[in-house]
């Protein structure tokens, strides 16, 4: 067995593991910080909506242009009134994006773009956008992510609880309002593909949440009637027994994405690939950090503030307490069925107990 498969074991049996709930407080810091940071950059810098949202013209041509990609920009940028977008397409061609113009004026800057770019003009394509479309768009995208949230919120407290549903809704939250922040910071255009990844990351970040919600659903049958842990104890162990799961479908997910952001993307300037690859990218590390950082603390937190789960807290404590004074084991002690470690989950940081039934 791998290093990797045999630590995944290990943090399935409870055997080691790293305290997540306890420190919930930390990670709530980072998450509020960063979300303060994307919100910041989203009211200060805008977000840079693409042409698909304003209307606009797009030029396209196959012939290779007499004049640089910059020297194209400025020509468009002058001709237009506003500022342009030019990328330089795998054939040598060119794709010049040109927001909020009309029919007359995209002809005129057609014949211009012809005389500069020594392209005749039949070989310049123009295709104008009207806004009213990335409008629809606009609405069907905002239509949808409602629909979905409250599509999420129901089923998951009829499969789980409401606490579930609440930590689960928060999470989801967090992973938009960290992606588009930093489509903010970083500047690029906001593209009906941007909607799809974002869309598309909705339904894996609840994935990986709902993975850890399951396990920790069967970690908590019967709860109150053992004494060995509490619930933020068995949480615990539930992030730590699909910790290594998390992982692997993390990254198996984010290589093919980072080979679209920063290799067709950055590498072979394939600009169109940027829109969708970098929400992906964003909206998968966040939904990973989110689905063990963020979702299954909250759960905790809600969790333990029920009556039945602050009376468990007293008991399994007032426990450990008397064992410390007699300077035993909190394990030591008669078998009791109702202390079942498989049930309840092992605490973590502390190896399961193997006695002998009927053994001190």
């Amino acid at each position: 067995m791998s290093r990797l498969g045999n630590l995944g074991a290990r943090l399935y049996r409870g055997e080691v593991g790293y305290d997540f709930i306890r420190n919930r407080k930390i990670w709530y810091g980072v998450s509020i910080l960063i979300t303060i940071t994307a919100i910041i950059g989203v009211a200060v810098g805008g977000l840079k909506m693409g042409i698909e949202f304003q209307g606009g013209a797009v030029f396209t041509t196959d012939t290779k242009a007499q004049i640089s990609t910059a020297q194209v920009t400025d020509v468009a940028t002058e001709a237009s009134g506003h500022m342009a977008i030019v990328q330089e397409l795998g054939n040598g061609g060119l794709r010049i994006q040109i927001t909020e113009v009309d029919t007359a004026k995209a002809n005129e800057i057609k014949e211009t773009l012809s005389d500069e770019l020594g392209i005749p003009a039949a070989d310049i394509n123009a295709d104008l956008v009207g806004p009213s479309w990335g409008e629809q768009i606009a609405n069907k995208a905002w239509t949808g992510l409602g629909v979905f949230m409250v599509l999420v919120v129901v089923y998951l407290a009829i499969a789980f609880e409401w606490r579930m549903a609440v930590a689960a809704l928060i999470a989801l939250i967090h992973d938009i309002t960290i992606t588009v922040g930093v489509y903010a910071l970083v500047g690029f255009e906001v593209t009906p593909g941007t909607v799809i990844g974002l869309l598309t990351i909705l339904g894996y970040s609840l994935y990986d949440t709902v993975v850890v919600f399951d396990s920790l659903k069967e970690g908590q049958k019967d709860i109150t009637k053992q004494t060995r842990f509490t619930y933020s104890e068995i949480a615990n162990r539930s992030i730590n027994s699909t910790l290594v799961r998390s992982i692997n479908t993390t990254v198996v997910a984010l290589l093919p994405v980072a080979g679209l952001l920063f290799i067709g993307g950055g590498v072979f300037g394939a600009g169109m690939l940027n829109d969708i690859s970098l929400s992906l990218f964003v909206g998968l590390a966040a939904g990973a950090y989110s689905s063990i950082f963020i979702a299954t603390p909250l759960v905790a937190d809600l969790k333990e503030r029920d009556p039945q789960m602050k009376a468990l807290k007293k008991r399994v404590l007032a426990k450990r307490a008397a064992a410390a004074a007699k300077g035993e084991s909190p394990d030591d002690g008669p078998e009791d069925p109702r202390d079942d470690a498989e049930t309840a989950g092992t605490a973590i940081g502390r190896p399961r107990s193997h006695r002998t039934p009927g053994k001190r």
